[in-house]
């Protein structure tokens, strides 16, 4: 088999690489930055515990790690929309991710020049660029042929080879919805039907010619694709919950039961693949759907959005979804994508990018500490003595987000650099330096 995959001219995948013992530059790279051992790392990413998303016609300056053993990564969605278009307002969204810490973005456009806006994306992006590339089909199909419904397995394919070629590294494929899930969705009675919106694309095509999702039906032209250029495959959940009445129901258990079996083929083919998942989930049943995608799809990377606890925060939902990350980041998750204050109600501004991006960044590192990933509990200690000795330099520096954090100590006229002062919470009653006089110990600096 190795020999195979060292077949002269052929392009290898991460995973195809690493079944061939080899560890390549981006393995290095997120093994040093995790903080795990090399060939543990090749073992997990050969037997597709962990994806490395990295196009073979891009370098990038900052790959990660997704899955087993690894932190909790955090994805950003920019793009733009047919009412706000504008290139610009994304590379400045784009800017607010990664500065605020995202370890990843998808680029979601559905307005202006699509490529165009892609390419400019990519071009600036440091970090993994994920995209959905049935919005550019349908979309295009709408103009060149009047309807979503027009679009063919050629066009569809077309775009996902011409955008693997453009340099991006994964995208969300709805490969489980099938004829099947549709049926069960139809009888399911659901309360918000399908709030996906590739999903609803490919579930209007479906109906209307009475055929297979090409996806689905031509999986080995996708992984074809995918092995070719090095994407990874995120399989979608088109038929995720969209309130919570309708969480973990049959029309989502069904559509996860053959994602499960396209990991397995994936796999076989030497493709890095991941499964998305809810949406919309009570906190009470989150742990039972990371379970049950972790046995299902036999331990591959898990990708959920929040999960939403609760469907009436409308403003809010960077919260919302940060309570529902924590808990499936420390049931097993592998990886959120962020929610923003906007979600449900507008497209997101750059501030609701930063902000939607610190929230999910504070859930993923709250369910590294419950898994017991050695390098978030070492953060927190770290912390943790930092304002034991009231070193405030210390404490901004070691904040999620120092600049946040740098601005609300200045703004109660105090800097950042005062020695030994405590917070104007406390004053003088701080506990920790009156504990600190009567236990007659002193301060230790960080």
């Amino acid at each position: 088999m190795v020999e195979l995959l060292r077949e002269k001219g052929k392009t290898m995948t991460q995973m195809q690489r690493a079944l061939a013992g080899d560890i390549t530059p981006e393995m290095r790279y997120v093994a040093e930055a995790e903080g795990v051992d090399m060939e543990a790392l090749r073992q997990r990413v050969a037997e597709g515990k962990v994806v490395i998303p990295a196009n073979v016609h891009r370098r990038l300056p900052r790959p990660c790690g997704i899955g087993l053993g690894l932190t909790t990564k955090v994805n950003a969605n920019i793009g733009t929309s047919t009412d706000y278009p504008e290139l610009e307002a994304e590379l400045e969204k784009l800017q607010a991710a990664i500065e605020a810490g995202a370890d990843t973005v998808m680029d979601l456009s559905t307005g202006g020049d699509i490529g165009k806006i892609r390419r400019a994306i990519l071009d600036n992006c440091p970090i993994p660029l994920g995209t959905v590339p049935i919005y550019q089909a349908a979309i295009e199909a709408i103009e060149n042929r009047g309807s979503i419904v027009e679009m063919t397995a050629d066009d569809l394919f077309g775009v996902i080879d011409r955008q693997a070629e453009e340099g991006v590294d994964f995208m969300t494929v709805h490969c489980g919805v099938t004829q099947a899930a549709i049926q069960r969705l139809k009888q399911e009675g659901r309360v918000a039907d399908v709030v996906s919106r590739g999903g609803s694309f490919l579930i209007g095509w479906i109906l209307h010619h009475q055929r297979e999702n090409p996806l689905f039906e031509y999986y080995d032209r996708l992984l074809e694709i995918a092995r070719k250029h090095d994407v990874t495959l995120s399989l979608g959940d088109g038929l995720r919950p969209g309130c919570l009445a309708d969480a973990t129901d049959r029309a989502q258990v069904e559509e996860l039961l053959t994602i499960g079996e396209l990991v397995e083929r994936a796999w076989q083919a030497g493709v890095q693949v991941m499964v998305e998942g809810p949406g919309h989930v009570p906190l009470n049943q989150i742990e039972a759907n990371v379970l049950l995608e972790k046995r299902i799809c036999k331990g591959a990377p898990f990708y959920v959005l929040g999960p939403l606890t609760t469907d009436v925060a409308a403003g809010y939902d960077h919260i919302t979804g940060a309570i529902g990350g924590a808990i499936a980041a420390a049931a097993g998750a592998d990886y959120l994508c962020y929610v923003t204050p906007a979600e449900h109600l507008a497209l997101p501004t750059a501030e609701d990018v930063r902000l939607g991006v610190i929230g999910t960044r504070i859930a993923a590192h709250s369910g590294d500490i419950a898994k017991g990933i050695p390098k978030a509990w070492e953060w927190d200690l770290k912390m943790s003595k930092a304002r034991k000795a009231l070193d405030w330099e210390a404490q901004i520096r070691l904040a999620l987000d120092p600049k946040r954090a740098g601005e609300v100590r200045a703004n109660r006229g105090v800097s950042a650099s005062s020695a030994s002062e405590a917070c104007t919470m406390c004053g003088k009653y701080c506990a920790m330096d009156l504990v600190a006089d009567y236990f007659g110990t002193q301060m230790e600096r960080c």
